[in-house]
């Protein structure tokens, strides 16, 4: 199909989109991508915030940071900045110069223009579990390879779930797909299985490029339109400690050359791969991020990025990641609290260590999700669905996850904070008196429906009850709904021509051996 063709189609079936939100398995909250209305959480002082930055600079100064990407390094001298071999060392004026170009909030518009996200400011934004390569569930009971059934049903609950605003990476890599063609397959799942904005993974310009061109043809735009504003985005993440690598530098240098964000995600477990003092760790990741966004900027000026934060701590007594602890929780804050100071939207995670969807993964992942909140943050990676450190993806845990997320949602509401006449409800609480109660009076009778937060999967009922109806545990109940949503499920429409060019484009690709691999 042509571009003009495309162009002329791409706004069709939205109304339909939008009536598919949502089916008769759950009473879901609506599509509402909540606004942070609290204060954040700033645990650094002035000077903490002084040190922290001077020893971000300091890093980038003194010590240095690996390239492993020529054309990095080209770009770098030709910048002024100090390089040796592959080590790269710049001046703090040039950082913050070049992080001074990039914008503060920027919005991504996929190919149901009904699903544009704001990226900044106070918008939260939740994304579904990204790139475990393993899966598990209810029936399985066992951790097992993931597959493409599985990472398309994962497909379906980002879409299902009006919560979720963006879809990540793959929800679990489909390791039954060969490597050379698995982003042509999960790509073109994601563009029919769901509208939400998309994400590439920076592993090769064979991928980068293939799925820009996916993401345009789905959105019927001509190159044009594509290069004009962020229509997806990628993220990557620095090999700490100090070291950026080939794959992940080239890809965002092409990404950004088409003005597509890049979101800079160091991956900074302090006691292994920074320093095991949190102010250290947050002082290195912040060092890996701004020399990446740095040489972005100088590359495109103006170009969306965003610091993403991925600082944790291990176990010092087996060397495994830990998630959702304290740590994390400060970790998170104080780089919020920076990026406020360098003026970058922000990327955090919804992350636990936790084996199986049980009581431990939804203390880990309440702790992470509530440090999203309290530190500001814009994007919340795998905010459903992580397990193991994310070495597992699970559908129940993803619902059970998506409950967090609508409270989280329902909290944000300015209602809950209203204060006027109704709200203080004197005359209520005149009526009532000093012996009577609220239920049957007029005042709740018109507010009952709506006053307070209705779960879809939380069982609120006594223990007889509850006995009484089966004994249900939360993962059981999640993964009853897992299966009525999949049997529920409608795609998201798409214009045939647009799908057809799509299928003929991944099979061309395919012919032609989609990206090289190792093996």
């Amino acid at each position: 199909m042509s571009e003009t063709v495309a162009r002329k189609r791409r706004g069709g079936g939205r109304a339909g989109a939008a009536a598919r939100r949502g089916t008769a398995t759950l009473e879901q909250m609506p599509w509402n991508p909540p606004t942070n209305i609290d204060r954040p959480i700033e645990p650094l002082t002035e000077e903490g915030i002084a040190a922290i930055h001077d020893g971000a600079m300091r890093i980038l100064e003194e010590i240095g940071v690996q390239f492993l990407n020529d054309e990095a390094l080209e770009i770098f001298k030709q910048a002024g900045v100090k390089v040796e071999g592959e080590l790269v060392r710049m001046d703090r004026d040039f950082v913050m110069e070049m992080v001074a170009k990039a914008p503060r909030d920027f919005t991504l518009t996929p190919r149901n223009p009904d699903r544009a996200l704001h990226v900044g400011g106070t918008t939260m934004l939740f994304g579904n579990v990204s790139s475990p390569p393993n899966y598990w569930d209810m029936e399985l009971k066992q951790k097992i390879p993931g597959t493409r059934e599985h990472c398309r049903n994962l497909l379906k609950l980002t879409q299902y779930f009006n919560c979720i605003h963006f879809a990540g990476g793959y929800p679990v890599e489909p390791v039954d797909l060969h490597a050379s063609v698995r982003h042509l397959d999960v790509l073109y799942d994601k563009l029919t299985l769901t509208d939400k904005v998309m994400h590439a993974y920076s592993l090769g310009k064979e991928r980068v490029e293939d799925v820009m061109e996916m993401v345009r043809i789905a959105g019927g735009l001509s190159h044009e339109e594509f290069d004009a504003k962020p229509h997806m985005y990628t993220n990557i993440n620095s090999t700490s400690p100090l070291k950026h690598d080939e794959p992940m530098i080239d890809g965002s240098l092409r990404l950004i050359r088409r003005g597509q964000p890049v979101i800079v995600s160091p991956f900074t477990l302090a006691g292994a791969m920074a320093p095991v003092t949190m102010a250290g760790a947050v002082a290195q990741s912040l060092a890996e991020s701004l020399c990446a966004i740095a040489l972005f900027q100088y590359v495109a000026p103006g170009v969306p990025c965003a610091i993403g934060t991925f600082t944790s701590n291990v176990d010092m007594k087996s060397g495994a990641p830990a998630f959702g602890t304290p740590e994390y929780m400060r970790s998170t804050q104080m780089t919020g609290q920076m990026a406020r100071f360098y003026g970058l939207p922000m990327r955090s995670s919804g992350v636990c260590a936790a084996n199986v969807p049980d009581g431990q993964a939804m203390w880990e992942t309440s702790n992470s999700l509530w440090a999203a909140v309290q530190s500001g943050t814009n994007m919340v990676y795998h905010a459903a669905g992580w397990l193991e450190g994310g070495l597992i993806a699970s559908p129940e845990k993803f619902i059970m996850d998506c409950e967090v997320l609508q409270m989280i949602q329902r909290y944000m509401d300015p209602v809950i904070n209203a204060t006027g006449p109704d709200e203080i409800a004197l005359d209520a609480i005149r009526e009532v008196g000093n012996d009577g109660h609220f239920f049957g009076i007029q005042h709740t009778q018109d507010r009952y429906a709506t006053a307070f937060y209705q779960p879809f999967l939380s069982d609120w009922r006594n223990y007889e009850a509850w006995e009484a109806a089966g004994a249900t545990w939360t993962a059981e109940r999640a993964h009853g709904m897992f299966k009525q949503i999949l049997g529920e499920f409608e795609e998201p429409p798409m214009d045939p021509a647009i799908r057809e060019e799509l299928a003929a484009f991944v099979e061309r690709r395919k012919a032609e051996g989609g990206a090289p691999t190792d093996f």
